[in-house]
């Protein structure tokens, strides 16, 4: 829990992926596409990725993969973050957290 807690923070925006993973794949490229750079932790192709997800489990993101962090906290998966864009929301904290200048 601790590695998940310090990798999230690293970053302004950071993502929990799985290299084979669809939904993984859509929100980084909805973030690549705002201008977004975010850290990307690929599980499958890292040390130790297994434990990670397991503590992402335990976080509470069912499915474990993607999991996003904006500005340090969890914000969730897939349907959290397409919820957020669609409700206009997400530009904006992504503004906040200091990873989108315009």
């Amino acid at each position: 829990m601790e590695r998940v807690t310090r990798l999230a923070s690293e970053r302004s925006v950071v993502i929990f992926s799985k290299s084979s993973c669809c939904m993984c794949h859509t929100i980084k490229t909805l973030l690549s596409d705002f201008g977004v750079n975010p850290e990307v932790h690929e599980l499958d192709e890292i040390n130790g990725g297994r434990e990670i997800e397991q503590a992402l489990s335990r976080l509470g993101c069912n499915p474990s993969v993607p999991a996003v962090f904006i500005g340090g906290e969890l914000v969730g998966g897939a349907n959290e973050v397409m919820s957020l864009h669609l409700n206009r929301s997400l530009i904006p904290m992504l503004r906040r957290a200091g990873a989108l200048w315009v």
